[in-house]
């Protein structure tokens, strides 16, 4: 077994003083920002001065002890920013020369304990790579129409790459899917009919947010855009893309009246 730092080190890194950057987080997630291209700015926001090292070597939970290598970023500044709750925000420089470990080293990594700013000479050791996939990790495939259970963030990645799994499956069904507001468990039925099912429904909310829906619109106007990090998306019952509107109707109709309420829900009608 080989150390992540060995390799790193033998790609012509020098580590140095640094720091283990252990990122996790709900609801906005450090993995959809891996997959976004913007964890470099997910890091950088931080409540504490947390990064008070040379280096920031950063890991990414997967599951249990199993973390994605994220990249050594070199720390340039710090600027204190003020408000109800003042936060710090980082100058970082992601080191080159370690593209073919970023994204692709899997480190098992038996943390059992809270704190994830860990001193890299005390851990560095610790981390030891499990798996080295030949493709950097991307959102992934497609699983099945039962398992979708998505932030909208997940969904604008997916979108956005025009993932083909994702695409070729989502464009030939129609039917009704849910909208969760997961910071306080409201809900919102909405069916998917004609034209690329799904695909071209869902499409629409990673355009505008709200796909147009009334309730969501006033929801979003309320608590601001970013609460869409708050807002996860799952499929309900599928249909044939042949299936008549009317069919797709009835069924987004029963769903309405088995999940939501006029009092608790996100539909308006």
């Amino acid at each position: 077994m080989i150390k992540l730092t060995e390799l790193i080190q033998m790609s012509g890194v020098a580590l140095g003083d640094y720091k283990i950057h252990c990122a996790t987080g709900h609801p906005n997630p450090p993995l959809e920002a891996f997959f976004d291209g913007k964890f470099k700015g997910w890091q950088e926001h931080q409540t504490q001065k947390n990064f008070e090292r040379d280096k920031v070597l950063s890991l990414i939970q997967l599951e249990g002890d199993r973390w994605l290598f994220a990249g050594v970023y070199k720390v340039l500044g710090l600027e204190k920013k003020k408000g109800k709750k003042p936060y710090f925000i980082y100058d970082t420089k992601e080191i080159g020369g370690l593209e073919h470990l970023t994204g692709k080293a899997i480190v098992n990594f038996n943390k059992t304990f809270r704190a994830s700013y860990l001193r890299g000479e005390k851990y560095g050791d610790k981390l030891v790579v499990c798996e080295l996939r030949e493709q950097r990790m991307t959102v992934g495939e497609f699983p099945n129409y039962n398992a979708v259970a998505i932030s909208f963030r997940k969904l604008g990645i997916i979108v956005r790459e025009r993932n083909p799994s994702w695409k070729a499956a989502l464009a030939n069904v129609s039917g009704v899917y849910l909208i969760t507001d997961t910071s306080d468990g409201r809900l919102y039925v909405g069916g998917a009919y004609g034209g690329q099912g799904f695909w071209q429904r869902w499409s629409e909310y990673v355009e505008t947010g709200h796909g147009g829906n009334k309730e969501l619109k006033i929801l979003l106007k309320s608590k601001g855009k970013t609460h869409r990090q708050f807002l996860q998306i799952s499929i309900l019952e599928t249909c044939d893309l042949r299936a008549d509107t009317e069919t797709v109707i009835a069924r987004e109709s029963h769903w309405k009246k088995v999940l939501t309420s006029r009092e608790h829900g996100l539909n308006s009608n």
